[in-house]
Order: structure tokens, then C-alpha cells, then sequence
């Protein structure tokens, strides 16, 4: 009976022994799923997203220059510029620039009261503008004139981006400044700037190959090489930033790109002549454009000519936008879904779900939605 007695107990023993265990390890799974959900990034996924887009009447003309700041403003082919109405889907066209005649405007950028306006090729010439009259700020005449882009810092600061040209004998790639809200205007001189590659330039393509985020800018380079120019005092001093682009071509590099903030970027556009490559056409930045990643290669969307962060999205929903069509992505690029096979150039958001898309001879107001079905 006593041996008995010792078999249950040690057995009892055991039994608590092994439960004991067996609570410990439960919990330390629980716990270890616990922080492993917590690892995962917080992106909800919507398996189907619809876009609905309503024609707006633009006439003849081409728009690659369209900025947001509680209207629509936009700039286009011919001399035109005016504002797009998303309540009403109707478009406002200002007096046209009548000399010189048909300038192409493809930068723009808001002011205080006013808008300034900037064509491509040369000369050059920069407007200030307002519903009712305008007034030329600035020309630049010689050989390789071109301009391509435009942002302005909410104290005044403007800066402009362009194609190389010479100063006193001297090569390299065009940037201007303004620290008057665009009352004057001064070209940056070729030893502040980073040494340019032969056959690198910018692209006109959608106002939208320079971003700034407080003191920042970085501005997009392509042609012979893709690159990024990278400042951390609006301009004052430059460093540059290598990226996975595809380059090399005259049609190749990037097109556009956009800070959500100081760290998290992308950057989009790859080889005009062959739309439907995906591969070396969209890259991620995390730590400031010290370093860029590929995404989605081979798997999403071809040459894009813009693209953007959705506002009020945390930075996980981007919207790409090229004469292919429209895409959307809600994992910062990771994965894209067509959303529409309508082209247009570029594209500007006043929320989550509403903007605007402009074209050749094309604009149209959308809104974003999630599917029901």
C-alpha cells in the first residue's frame, strides 16, 4: 500500500509538472502570436477598388501642369490656363498668355493670391497670374532652355527645376530660386550643383519631378542617368542619390515622384518607348532617398508619367497615373490594381477619395470608392 501510495503521488507530481508546463508554453505562444501581429504592418487590404470618372469640357489643349490649394489650377498648351470646378465638372479658363503666342505651359505652382505659370522649351518665360490679368516675372533665352518643374515652400522660397545649360562656360543642370513669393527670380551657379552626367536632364512630363517636405527637396533626373538631387536646406546645398531607375536612353528615367514625409518616398516612370515594361520603373525610399528599393517588379503598372501619395491615407494608398491608364495601390506599391484603362498625364487630390485628372484634350473629375460586390 505504501509503494502504491509513492506511485500516485509521483505521479500526481508528474501530472502537475507536465500541466504547469504545458500552461507556460500556451502562454508564451499567445504571447509570441501577440508580437507577431503586432510586427505585421497596418495596411488594410481592399480587395476592390472602383474609380468613377466624370468628363470635364477642356477643349483642345493639353494639361501636364495641375496643382491643388482649394481649386484646382491648371496650366496647358496654347497659352491657357484656368481652374477646374470638381463640384460641377466645369472648367474656368483664364485670358490666354497672348505674346508669345501658344507658349506650352507644363509647370505650375500656387501663391499667396496668385498662380505662376512656366512653359517648356525655349525661351523661357514665368507668369504670375490671377483670374483677371497676368504679368511676366522672368525670360531665359540660349541654347538648351527647358524647364520642367516647380514647388514653392509655404514662407515664399520657390524653386524651379530645368535641363542643362551653360554658365560662363560652364555646364550643368538649371534650378532658380526665389525667396520674394516669385517676385525675382536667380539662376543657382554651376559650382553649388552637383556635376551633371552627359545626356542627363528632367522630364516635363506632370509638374511633378521635384518634392519638398519642410526644408527639403528633392528633385528627379533622367535621360542618361535616373537620379535624385537631394537638399536639406531649401537649396542652399546639394548631394546626389543613386537609384535603381532603368536610364541610359533619352526617354528613360524618372518622370515623377513624391514624399509623404521626410523618410518615405517613391519615385516613378521608367522607358516612354515601351509603356508596358514594369521592371526598374517604380523604387521606395524609407530612410530619406539614402537608399531606394525596387517594388513590385514585373507585377505592376508600366511607365508612368505621375504619381502621388492619396491624402488622409497614413502614406499606404499611392495613385499612379500614365497614357496607359490609372492604377492604385493600398501597401505603398507593393501590390496595384488597374483601376481604369483611360490615359491621362496627371492627377491631383483634395481627399482620399476625389481629385482630378488631366490630359490631351482631356480632364475629368473622380472619386474613389470601395467596391460593394
Amino acid at each position: 500500500m505504501k509503494r502504491l501510495k509513492e506511485i500516485k503521488n509521483h505521479l500526481a507530481n508528474q501530472f502537475f509538472t507536465v500541466l504547469l508546463l504545458s500552461l507556460i508554453v500556451s502562454s508564451c505562444k499567445q504571447e509570441g502570436s501577440k508580437a507577431a501581429v503586432a510586427q505585421e504592418p497596418e495596411i488594410k487590404k481592399k480587395e476592390k477598388i472602383d474609380i468613377a470618372l466624370r468628363a470635364v469640357e477642356v477643349d483642345s489643349i493639353s494639361i501636364r501642369a495641375l496643382e491643388y490649394d482649394g481649386v484646382y489650377w491648371f496650366a496647358a498648351s496654347k497659352g491657357r490656363y484656368g481652374i477646374i470646378d470638381a463640384q460641377n465638372a466645369t472648367v474656368s479658363f483664364m485670358d490666354s498668355i497672348q505674346e508669345p503666342k501658344n507658349l506650352e505651359f507644363r509647370s505650375i505652382a500656387v501663391g499667396e493670391e496668385t498662380v505662376f505659370i512656366l512653359n517648356a522649351g525655349g525661351p523661357a518665360y514665368l507668369f504670375e497670374a490671377n483670374e483677371n490679368d497676368y504679368v511676366q516675372l522672368y525670360t531665359e533665352q540660349g541654347e538648351g532652355v527647358f524647364y520642367d518643374s516647380m514647388k514653392f515652400w509655404e514662407n515664399g522660397e520657390g524653386i524651379i527645376f530645368g535641363d542643362p545649360t551653360a554658365q560662363d562656360d560652364v555646364k550643368c543642370l538649371s534650378i532658380l530660386k526665389t525667396t520674394d513669393f516669385g517676385k525675382t527670380w536667380n539662376k543657382v551657379s554651376c559650382d553649388k550643383l552637383p556635376e551633371f552626367i552627359d545626356g542627363e536632364a528632367g522630364f516635363a512630363a506632370s509638374n511633378s519631378n521635384i518634392s519638398i517636405v519642410g526644408d527639403q527637396v528633392w528633385i528627379a533626373t533622367g535621360g542618361a542617368a535616373a537620379r535624385v538631387l537631394h537638399s536639406l536646406d531649401r537649396g542652399a546645398t546639394w548631394e546626389v542619390q543613386e537609384t535603381p531607375i532603368v536610364a541610359g536612353a533619352q526617354m528613360t528615367g524618372i518622370f515623377a515622384m513624391d514624399f509623404y514625409d521626410e523618410n518615405v518616398g517613391v519615385i516613378v516612370g521608367g522607358d516612354w518607348s515601351d509603356k508596358e515594361k514594369n521592371t526598374q520603373n517604380l523604387a521606395m525610399t524609407r530612410d530619406g532617398g539614402a537608399s531606394w528599393e525596387l517594388i513590385s517588379e514585373g507585377s505592376g503598372p508600366g511607365y508612368c508619367s505621375d504619381i502621388l501619395f492619396i491624402p488622409n491615407t497614413d502614406g499606404k494608398e499611392l495613385l499612379a497615373v500614365g497614357t496607359p491608364g490609372i492604377w492604385w495601390s493600398g501597401d505603398q506599391g507593393v501590390t496595384w490594381k488597374q483601376i481604369s484603362e483611360e490615359g491621362f498625364y496627371t492627377a491631383a487630390m483634395e481627399s482620399k477619395n476625389k481629385g482630378v485628372l488631366t490630359g490631351y484634350a482631356k480632364a475629368a473629375v473622380f472619386e474613389i470608392s470601395e467596391s460593394k460586390n
